[in-house]
């Protein structure tokens, strides 16, 4: 543990401190504090170093060590003392890590290190990193084990806040370091001026196993960068290295298990998981890892990906039941605001994973079609990952879900002619058919409150959405994560590279026309529309919904002939979801180890399937559109061309109504009857046969869809 290399190296740095100005009584005394602290022998230590500390008051490296084997002889549970302590030391030394600018303050290193460690176990990753950084610029005069912790702990930093070429960097040289310590084994120990009383043979057995524990270590750090990086060729070539240094222990199969994941080998996946013998792991009392906790929601992420959501909540639950277990067994810790730390072992520290099972749930619980659940789930998880952008996107989604209406002729062809009729009025002579109202627009969806009260409103969507659009990186990858999970199998850190950061700005973007549509802000709808369309890497579906969006705020805006040109069905050649979607990103929330694959994604039945029927949509649209400027003849070759390209089922209600539309204005009042009655585009028929015989149709002018209010709602992303 980082906590154990700590408290190590918090002593050895005493014992190695400058020998030229102190007497052999004091040499003595810190090499017995040195060797009783190795041994474990906490009380002998601390009765060596306060005999130092009598004699050299001024010398704070004593009150360091001090406070490291007072903190070990706690179990490590003293950690608010600890804190506190460093804090008074770095004070007393007047010394600031971001003023460290010379070999002078390589003496407080030890400080700076002890620090880093408090501030990875408090989840302070950014702090804890820009320490670790100060400290690599000055690693050469270090000596090689305490060398070796630094960056092994940045390492660590780096995999947490997703930064891996920078993990990769600092492992080969870790590699490098590493052997050359092997080879001149013998002069780094003469040189540390530590261990003096031991055998030589010792020493080199020692050295030779902790090489082996360094290189394995290596080797599985290494596997989880290219996990992140979804390196799988030189994934596999590290997978093998530490199946051959690690055997089949937990961590490896999990790693494994995680690599046959992200190839799409789900069966192998849940196979390796359960080999795992989590008996044998020491418990998260030792290591700060629930390992039970860790397995099951593995196997919600596999079934997530293969798209069994109900298993997938299933198993997320069981995960969540086992990390609720382990933080009651470690008890909620002391009321006292100043030992809030206090009570349990430092490593325990990040053993609960709450939140991220909760963001795992949320975002299960969307795709079963909970949005409601999936909200509550995602708002708890929204306290500890507030800078997480594509967190802000999935809470907006749930609004979205939650207030797009639940009829079932957005998931299917319209089977009967309650989406039309909404009553019947009269008998005989006066009898009258009612039309259902179509306008969804500028509905007000709360009744007076705050729109910040988290609740699941279109107008908390645009809300979030703004959050979201703010917290995404500009041009770079930016890590914004920092409060990211300890293990390599938890989700919710914020994987943003500077693809997927793109393809993540293009559904905010897309979400948040949906939402200013929805409540009636055509001009900002508009503006996200135009946004949305210059992205440079956009995806065909978000294209094709980028121009109905944009189209359908032209035409509230009463700019007709703006949104015809955005309604050419020219406009769609591709509606295939591709990376850029919200639907398939969803999976790449997973965690270093839980990166999702598309293969369980399905297209919503809502969303059009080809280009045929996105093109369709568009057709009914422009018929629309041609109303509106009372352009009928060609409203009713849009109408018409779109009928033919689809089966009359699938016609959805507003083309109907149109249709009525049309013959009502032509004074046809017997025709648009049969319509309704019908529930059918009886005249495409008869007009289609004549139209194919006028090649005037085909290129009917620059033909260009609108996307009506009815239609957006079955746009929804």
């Amino acid at each position: 543990m980082a906590a154990d290399k700590a408290a190590d190296q918090g002593t050895e740095k005493h014992e190695g401190a400058g020998t030229s100005g102190i007497t052999d009584q004091e040499k003595e005394l810190s090499s017995s504090a040195l060797q009783a602290f190795l041994a474990g022998n906490y009380d002998t230590c601390l009765q060596h170093l306060n005999t130092l500390q009598d004699i050299n008051k001024d010398d704070y490296k004593i009150t360091l060590n001090t406070a490291v084997a007072e903190f070990c002889k706690s179990n490590q549970t003293t950690t608010d003392s600890l804190r506190q302590t460093l804090n008074q030391l770095k004070n007393q030394v007047h010394s600031v890590v971001e003023e460290m600018d010379g070999l002078d303050d390589v003496e407080n290193s030890m400080l700076y290190y002890n620090q880093a460690v408090i501030l990875y176990h408090l989840r302070q990753y950014t702090e804890a990193i820009s320490v670790g950084e100060k400290l690599y610029q000055f690693i050469e005069p270090f000596e090689e084990k305490f060398a070796q912790a630094v960056c092994f702990l940045l390492v660590d930093l780096y995999l947490l806040t997703y930064q891996a070429e920078k993990a990769l960097h600092l492992l080969a040289v870790l590699e490098k370091m590493i052997s050359q310590g092997n080879n001149n084994s013998k002069n780094g120990k003469n040189e540390s001026g530590n261990n003096t009383n031991k055998d030589s043979s010792n020493q080199k057995a020692e050295s030779g196993a902790l090489v082996e524990v360094a290189k394995s270590k290596i080797h599985q750090y290494k596997v989880r960068a290219y996990i992140q990086m979804k390196s799988l060729k030189a994934c596999k070539r590290e997978i093998k290295s530490v199946m051959n240094t690690a055997g089949n222990s937990a961590p490896s199969l999990f790693l494994k298990s995680n690599f046959e994941y992200l190839r799409g080998n789900y069966r192998k996946a849940v196979k390796l998981l359960n080999s795992a013998n989590i008996a044998e792991h020491p418990g998260f009392m030792k290591t700060g890892e629930c390992l039970r906790c860790m397995f099951w929601n593995n196997l919600g992420c596999i079934h997530f990906a293969m798209g069994k959501h109900n298993l997938g909540i299933f198993y997320f639950k069981k995960a969540l039941q086992e990390n609720d277990n382990a933080c009651a067994q470690l008890g909620t810790g002391s009321s006292d605001p100043g030992k809030k730390f206090s009570g349990r072992p430092m490593c325990t520290l990040l053993t609960n994973k709450r939140y991220e099972l909760l963001y795992n749930c949320g975002i299960q619980l969307l795709h079963i079609g909970r949005p409601l659940a999936a909200f509550e789930c995602l708002i708890e998880a929204v306290q500890v990952y507030h800078s997480n952008p594509r967190l802000w996107l999935r809470i907006a989604e749930c609004c979205i879900a939650a207030n797009k209406g639940t009829s079932e002729q957005e998931t299917k062809g319209l089977p009967s002619k309650k989406g039309i009729v909404q009553s019947i009025v009269g008998q005989g002579y006066h009898r009258k058919i009612v039309l259902a109202s179509q306008s969804i627009q500028n509905v007000v969806y709360n009744d007076g409150q705050s729109s910040a009260i988290p609740v699941a409103s279109m107008e908390f969507a645009a809300i979030c959405l703004r959050n979201a659009l703010l917290l995404l990186p500009e041009d770079q990858q930016e890590p914004k994560q920092e409060n990211g999970s300890k293990t390599s199998n938890q989700l919710g850190g914020n994987t943003e590279n500077s693809e997927s950061s793109e393809a993540c700005r293009c559904s905010i973007l897309a979400c948040s026309a949906y939402v200013a549509l929805a409540l009636g802000d055509n001009l900002m709808a508009l503006n996200h529309a135009d946004k949305l369309l210059q992205q440079p890497k956009l995806s065909g579906s978000l294209k094709f919904l980028g121009h109905l969006y944009a189209a359908e705020a032209l035409i509230s805006l009463d700019r007709i002939s703006d949104a015809i040109t955005h309604l050419n069905p020219e406009n769609v050649t591709d509606v295939s979801l591709g990376i850029s979607s919200n639907e398939q990103d969803q999976g790449s929330d997973k965690g270093e180890n839980e990166a999702m694959e598309s293969s369980g994604k399905q297209t919503p039945q809502c969303y059009p399937s080809s280009v045929t029927s996105a093109r369709t949509m568009m057709l009914f649209n422009l018929g629309s559109a041609y109303c509106l400027r009372s352009e009928y003849d060609k409203a009713r070759k849009c109408l018409h061309q779109a009928a033919s390209l689809i089966h009359p089922k699938e016609i959805p209600p507003e083309a109907i109504l149109l249709a009525v539309y049309l013959e009502l204005q032509n004074g046809n009042t017997q025709l648009a009857l049969q319509i309704i009655k019908r529930n059918q585009l009886l005249p495409s028929v008869k007009t289609l046969s004549d139209m194919r015989k006028k090649p005037v149709f085909q290129p009917v002018h620059s033909i260009q869809p609108i996307q009506m209010p009815a239609f957006t709602t079955v746009q929804r992303k």
